[in-house]
């Protein structure tokens, strides 16, 4: 479970996040706002990559200020920018590479590699150059290095706004089928339309919080003028 208590953020003086009080539980969340409302630093608070100013994020009793690194081992992160991501020259060094950062062992390593190529439709390319993938292969390649090293909760952020309509698809599907606990930032709000809970940021604030219809004709009712 993540829980926020009295979380606050400001970079300089500029206050970007407030008044924060939340429990995530569900196995689907979104999280939706316009350009600057907040949900970005939000997201990277929950695996430590942002540490509040004021208040504590907490991972199963972790708390991201004193445990980061565990943290990180609980909570994948999966950027906008799938270029950010992938550091090695192939696909399998790469997918090797994160596994070896997380500490799994040398003799593992290969299996699982062969196992996450298989898995997310990318054995063809193991010894495939990463950066000549296209823009929905590097977005697999890098939900799937996230995914390999076998994290409790993953945090996806705008994860379809790179990709074709095809790629798309495939990715809205992936987020139904994972057994892991989902915090989705998006802009797709079709994406998120099954999703068990939302929340809405509003220049820092958290304005809405509960079933996607509701929260997300609320996010579109705030933005029509």
């Amino acid at each position: 479970m993540i829980e926020l208590e009295g979380v606050a953020h400001r970079f300089g003086d500029r206050e970007v996040l407030r008044d924060l009080d939340l429990t995530l539980s569900e196995r689907r969340i979104a999280v939706i706002g316009a350009n600057g409302s907040g949900k970005s630093t939000f997201a990277r608070m929950l695996n430590g990559l942002q540490i509040p100013t004021a208040g504590t994020v907490t991972v199963d009793g972790l708390d991201t200020r004193k445990q980061g690194r565990a943290v990180r081992k609980l909570v994948g992160f999966v950027f906008q920018d799938p270029d950010v991501q992938i550091v090695m020259p192939t696909v399998a060094e790469d997918l090797a590479f994160g596994l070896k950062h997380h500490g799994v062992t040398k003799s593992e390593i290969p299996d699982r590699v062969t196992q996450t190529l298989t898995e997310y439709g990318l054995a063809e390319f193991r010894d495939h150059p990463a950066h000549l993938l296209s823009g929905g292969q590097k977005q697999l390649l890098a939900i799937a290095a996230v995914l390999s090293v076998r994290p409790q909760y993953v945090v996806f952020d705008e994860p379809t706004t790179l990709l074709d309509l095809r790629n798309k698809r495939r990715i809205s599907r992936l987020l139904q089928e994972l057994p892991q606990q989902l915090i989705v930032i998006s802009h797709d709000l079709d994406l998120l339309a099954d999703f068990d809970r939302v929340l809405v940021f509003d220049e820092g604030r958290l304005i809405a919080d509960g079933a996607p219809a509701e929260c997300i004709a609320r996010y579109v009712a705030l933005h029509q003028n």
